[in-house]
């Protein structure tokens, strides 16, 4: 087996390494516009979770099932999708993904009942899951590895953009033309970026093809996910992301707006703009921590772990606020904060990456990506039970938050050296061989 290829900011691009340019930004460019509608497609629950409730009758249990459903298949399927691309590459895993996340879109548009717009949020979320990793191969196809932490984060920054796009575009649509026409209207945005991708993604440079892998069956599949589980560093990766993705998510994706209306009193259009200073101070940072990581090997888990700190002091602020409500300067605050909290968990694929070989990115990557998403289930689903337990009391519902943080962080701590030392050994590895490599 091929070890994989460790570099650090200011070392020389390895021999054979893919050349990026034009081309390669342009191919994924092509990959990450999927990306971008199913984020769409997955926040849109986000601004119509009051809405969801009057329409389907249903309490915040039932509601928060929506969000948890569409995360359990999302979550389920990192593992499965990471084999898959690795296995079958890029355009086909991608292409299917489309297919499945606007049927989902599609269905939620016309569902009449309960059941069947969980349906259809359980498909939206297959589709979706398949997403993200296969962006993440492309990037590790098309470009040198030092450009890793920059490309992963301008995905998510991508991703963000369609979060924004939710915000603001769907919201008003959703008030304006109705559930229906709405949702439907936005399914037609899957078959815009079918058709590109069709006809334009590949998954690799001419020149650059993998080495063939040898399909043994369930021989492979148990292969894959050892192989990638016995790693110090993909571990990191999934805690990290685990810890530091999930506030913002179960912000964004189903009680931030019910929290601002319902227990700060705001109005739907006020709490519509503090979501939207989410999305974008995600993209603010999303770059720079980008750039830091990429210059800054070092600088991974101080971020990591610096946004964990920060986002659990502004969220227990706004949370056991001694007044009824918090002052609107403690909300902007803790908006801008939760915005930190995607690039922070980006950072995870920048464990996972380097104690990985490339025929085993996909298959590591599918590990770290389940961790912020079942965080994100879990914590979702206990606020909708305990504001029905509570009788909506935020305060409670929301303190949830901490129990995560802290099993997140105490696993961070446990695997940070074990982590540090394997991608010294080997760094040290990959550059005695580069030595030893006759030209």
């Amino acid at each position: 087996m091929t070890s994989p290829s460790v570099s650090l900011p200011g070392d020389p691009p390895p021999e054979g390494a893919p050349p990026g340019g034009r081309r390669a930004v342009a191919v994924w460019g092509t990959g990450v516009s999927v990306y971008f509608v199913a984020v769409i497609f997955r926040t849109s629950l986000g601004v119509a979770g009051l809405d969801a409730a009057d329409r389907f009758g249903v309490n915040a249990s039932a509601l928060s099932t929506f969000s948890i459903l569409q995360l359990l298949v999302y979550a389920g399927m990192q593992i499965p999708v990471g084999l898959l691309v690795d296995r079958l590459g890029t355009k086909k895993v991608l292409g299917l993904g489309v297919v499945l996340f606007t049927a989902g879109q599609l269905g939620f548009a016309f569902s009449p009942s309960y059941g069947m717009a969980l349906a259809s949020r359980a498909l939206l979320g297959c589709g979706d899951a398949m997403t993200f990793i296969s962006v993440l191969r492309l990037g590790t196809r098309w470009f040198p590895a030092r450009r890793g932490p920059l490309v992963a984060q301008f995905a998510g920054l991508v991703g963000m953009a369609g979060n924004l796009v939710s915000t603001l575009v769907l919201a008003r649509l959703l008030h304006g033309i109705g559930w229906t026409a709405a949702f439907a209207g936005s399914a037609l945005a899957g078959v815009v970026v079918l058709v590109p991708l069709l006809l334009f993604l590949k998954d690799h440079p001419e020149g650059y093809e993998p080495e063939p892998v040898a399909h043994m069956g369930a021989a492979y599949v148990r292969r894959q996910i050892a192989a990638s589980w016995r790693e110090p560093g993909t571990r990191l990766g999934l805690w990290v992301h685990f810890t530091t993705q999930f506030p913002a998510m179960v912000f964004l994706l189903l009680w931030g707006l019910p929290f601002l209306v319902e227990a700060q009193g705001l109005s739907r259009a006020t709490a519509g703009e503090l979501l939207t200073l989410v999305v974008l101070s995600n993209m603010a940072i999303g770059l720079v921590y980008g750039q830091i990581v990429a210059r800054h090997h070092g600088a991974r888990l101080p971020l990591a772990l610096g946004t964990v700190g920060a986002t659990s002091l502004l969220w227990a602020a706004t949370v056991f606020h001694p007044a009824d409500r918090a002052p609107m300067w403690l909300l902007i605050v803790l908006c801008v904060v939760l915005g930190a909290c995607g690039p922070a968990s980006m950072i995870g694929f920048d464990f996972a990456r380097p104690a990985n070989p490339p025929e085993r990115q996909g298959t590591a990557s599918g590990i770290t990506n389940m961790g912020g998403f079942v965080a994100s289930m879990t914590t979702l689903f206990a606020v909708g039970a305990l504001l029905d337990a509570t009788g909506g009391d935020y305060t409670v519902a929301f303190s949830s938050v901490f129990v995560l943080q802290a099993l997140g962080v105490s696993q961070v701590l446990r695997l940070r050296r074990r982590a540090a030392r394997r991608e010294r050994e080997r760094l040290v590895a990959s550059r005695v061989e580069a030595v030893h490599v006759p030209a």
